[in-house]
């Protein structure tokens, strides 16, 4: 897998949402590497990892950056809070606290689960992405800026880096709407020994902030925020925000060093 390392100062691990790539956080990046050592990762079949052998399943990818990361708190906004959540409760070592960015231990809804969204929904684009492959990931996206104050704003950002790093590979998406529709991660969240933060945007139509709410409050240390008037991306649409949020729940956060760009890169 691909891992930009950015900035200097405590590490942080930071995994993008479904069809995206790690370019999509460029506003943490620009206002976060004086303070931290960003590790951005393109998860499997995404961006510059796109030829990745590794499947994009939760294990085989948590195992496979366990190994070339510090311990860190780990970052997972939507698709990538699966990942994040499933470290943070297996390798507690590795990522050392959890932050969840409109993201959720179960993404569709269930009896006991009602904030959810229909299972059928990632069916229907998992479908869609072989007969109109180009149109469905502008459905999803347009879907992930719908709410926002800034819809506009925010769908054109979403737009202009879905491909800015080559086309994601079909199978890997069907991969990752089929890790949305069935994974479900809420037995782990009693025994979760890392502290948890949980960033939810009031105005998100694919993770409803109730549901969020509720999965901090069955961890032991998780703390839930909503975003008033944020949407799904609200690192796009309120980067100050969130990122005021993250400078007071990651642990060392120090002031400034680095004065120019300090970019590596992991091997893949």
């Amino acid at each position: 897998m691909h891992i930009d390392i950015v900035g200097d100062g405590p590490p942080l691990v930071l995994l993008h949402g479904w069809a995206m790539h790690g370019g999509v956080f460029a506003p943490l990046r620009e206002r976060m590497r004086r303070t931290h050592t960003l590790y951005i990762v393109d998860l499997p079949g995404h961006g510059h990892s796109r030829d990745s052998a590794v499947p994009l399943a939760l294990e085989p990818v948590v195992d496979a950056l366990a190994r070339v990361v510090p311990p860190a708190p780990w970052l997972g906004w939507s698709l990538g809070g699966l990942f994040a959540l499933h470290a943070a409760a297996t390798r507690p070592d590795i990522a050392t606290s959890l932050v969840m960015v409109c993201a959720n231990p179960r993404f569709v809804s269930a009896r006991d689960w009602p904030h959810g969204m229909a299972p059928q929904v990632f069916r229907d684009f998992a479908s869609g992405l072989r007969s109109d492959y180009r149109g469905t990931l502008d459905r999803f996206i347009a879907l992930e800026a719908f709410g926002s104050d800034d819809a506009r704003g925010e769908l054109r950002t979403l737009r202009a880096e879905v491909f800015a790093r080559g086309e994601p590979a079909t199978r890997v998406l069907v991969d990752g709407l089929g890790l949305l529709e069935s994974v479900d991660l809420r037995r782990a969240l009693p025994d979760l020994q890392v502290p948890s933060l949980w960033l939810a945007g009031r105005r998100d139509r694919l993770v409803d902030p109730r549901a969020m709410h509720d999965a901090a409050g069955r961890a032991p240390t998780g703390t839930a925020i909503t975003l008033d008037h944020a949407g799904h991306a609200p690192f796009l649409t309120h980067a100050d925000a969130v990122v005021e949020r993250l400078h007071a729940f990651l642990p060392d956060a120090t002031a400034a060093v680095a004065d120019g760009p300090d970019v590596r890169s992991l091997p893949k």
